[in-house]
């Protein structure tokens, strides 16, 4: 009984390996499907088939093809499947540590360029699929969410430096509208720019808007035209 009950505590780490092996080609086979084919038209079966599983398998370990999507967006998003969101992991606490808020900024924009390249072909096979497909538009939707929460703890710790020449909701409303891997998109799958020249740019562009002892043009013109608009609704 003895020797039974070792064998299988010796055998329990290696079987929960095989489980999280499983699950790792079971959510790239599904991300490489959706990107390809699109969401809507990505079966169960496809996806058991891609990553040499079986059908129920596939159901056991994630239960339908839109909870399938929640653990792919994630894995890809945050680079494995730890349920631990991308401002806590030690990437970015190394970021937010950075004193020096110009410097911050660059790193910032050194760290989600690799994000943008792993998300940016999933996210525009969901933008693709939202108009008929619930459970892509339901993600889109939580991202949005979820990136607008981000930059607002980027922003708050940005104002937190002293070193913000912009208001902190101007600076949460810049990370969040730059932050969606559409300018990666743009400038590095269409236009051919390599990943440290678009990290390099992106964090100039933070650097030269929201840093510094004044406001840069672009910046006051920025806040200039948000008190237009604050003016006209109240007119």
């Amino acid at each position: 009984m003895a020797d039974g009950v070792k064998a299988k505590k010796y055998d329990s780490p290696r079987r929960q390996e095989q489980a999280r092996e499983t699950r790792q080609r079971i959510i790239d086979a599904a991300r490489d499907l959706f990107v390809a084919k699109g969401y809507g038209h990505t079966t169960i079966v496809e996806v058991a088939a891609t990553a040499g599983v079986a059908v129920e398998t596939v159901y056991a370990a994630f239960g339908n093809k839109r909870t399938l999507l929640h653990r792919v967006w994630y894995a890809t998003f945050r680079g494995d499947e730890a349920d631990v969101r991308l401002w806590d992991r030690p990437e970015i606490r190394e970021v937010i540590a950075e004193p020096d808020l110009a410097r911050r900024f660059e790193a910032q924009a050194v760290v989600l360029t690799g994000v943008f390249r792993r998300i940016t072909p999933l996210l525009l096979a969901l933008r693709g699929a939202a108009a008929s497909e619930h459970a892509a538009a339901e993600m889109l939707a939580e991202f949005d969410e979820r990136r607008l929460d981000a930059a607002g703890k980027y922003a708050r710790a940005a104002s937190e430096t002293g070193q913000l020449a912009v208001s902190e909701a101007e600076c949460r409303d810049v990370l969040w509208a730059t932050m969606d891997g559409s300018l990666w998109q743009r400038m590095v799958a269409e236009r051919g720019w390599r990943d440290e020249a678009f990290a390099a740019w992106l964090g100039g562009v933070w650097v030269s808007t929201m840093v510094g002892g004044r406001l840069s043009p672009l910046a006051s013109s920025i806040g200039e035209a948000r008190a237009a608009s604050h003016a006209n609704r109240r007119g």
